[in-house]
Order: C-alpha cells, then structure tokens, then sequence
C-alpha cells in the first residue's frame, strides 16, 4: 500500500458495494479493526459511511450496525430506501448513494490529500477523475477476485492505485460464523443493490 504517514486522509465506504464484496468473498468486515488499520498508515481525518435504510420498518437489521458506526468514529451517510421483490421473489433494497458520496468526496476535497473509495462501482469513475484534477490521490479498494468481479474496468483504471480488498482483509475482518471476535459489531443481513 502506498500511503504517506503525513497526509490527510478520507475514507469514503459505500456500505452495499462493500457488503457484497465481503459477502462474495465468505468475511465480515470488522469496522473498529477497518478504522484502526488505516489510522496506523495515514492520517485518517474522515470515515464516511454511505448507506440506504428502509423507513418502513419498526426494525431494520440495518439499524444496529448504523448506530455502532455513528457511535464509534464514522460519519453516517443515509437515505430511505425502496423495497421490491426480484424476479425470482426475493426481497430486495433499492437505494443508490452514489450522489451522496459523489458530493462528500468533491466538497471534502480541497481539504485532502487522498480519497479512499470502497467501491468498484464504474459509475464513480469521472468522480474520481475530478478529484483527481484537484491534486487528491485516489485509492480504490474493491475486487477483482469475486465473480463476476466486483470493480468496473474503467475504476480500476483510473484509480491512482487499485488494491484488491482480498490482499488487506486479513487486517480488518473476521471469517462468516466466526461468533468469538467482537460480537459488538453488528452486521448488515438484508442485500442491498444499486
């Protein structure tokens, strides 16, 4: 990883996108340990956290991890979210956060060194491209090693630097089923899609 100790740094999570690479993968990701191993390589001055969240329920299972992230060092970015039901009947959740981060990362921009995107969505790649033209580095982490792979070409591409969440997740998560490692920290149960 090529991070400077000096520069400021902000993380910006798109929570589904991040999930279903997670997921793809067989891990869950451990947010303080996520959180904790950036803040060892650079200075993290932001930690967005992008999610959209049902409004029609009493209880979200969305919700416990929500409240842990905005509790424990995370800005909490969501939006209601639309229910609908896929071709094969399953329950599914709508809600695209791409905006929402779009208008953090170029509003927080003069103020960073560098972006780190947890996404592989190829719609954020002129995101990325504009931020870049204003002097921030752009790390994307995503991964190539889910089928089908979980980051657009285009991203990849453009991203000062790519690294596959496969290569680093050893530092920040904790194998599916594994219920001896921290379970204060709630994890999502409902798939999102974009």
């Amino acid at each position: 990883m090529f991070f400077r100790e000096n520069e400021k740094v902000c993380l910006f999570i798109d929570g589904a996108n991040l999930y279903s690479a997670s997921r793809n993968l067989g891990f869950d990701v451990d947010y303080r340990n996520l959180l904790t191993f950036f803040r060892s390589h650079c200075n993290v001055i932001r930690a967005y956290y992008y999610s959209a969240v049902l409004d029609t329920e009493e209880y979200s299972p969305l919700k416990p991890l929500t409240d842990w992230l905005a509790y424990n060092g995370f800005f909490l970015v969501t939006k209601s979210a639309r229910e609908f039901t896929d071709q094969n009947g399953r329950r599914r959740i709508k809600g695209s956060m791409d905006i929402e981060l779009a208008v953090d990362m170029m509003e927080i921009a003069p103020h960073i060194d560098h972006a780190v995107l947890f996404s592989g969505d190829a719609d954020l790649r002129r995101l990325v491209e504009s931020v870049q033209r204003q002097g921030v580095r752009v790390t994307v982490i995503s991964s190539v090693k889910t089928n089908p792979p979980m980051v657009g070409d285009e991203l990849r591409r453009q991203a000062d630097q790519f690294l596959d969440i496969v290569d680093i997740a050893p530092e920040f998560t904790r194998r599916t089923g594994d219920s001896n490692q921290q379970n204060d920290i709630p994890n999502p149960t409902i798939p999102f899609t974009d």
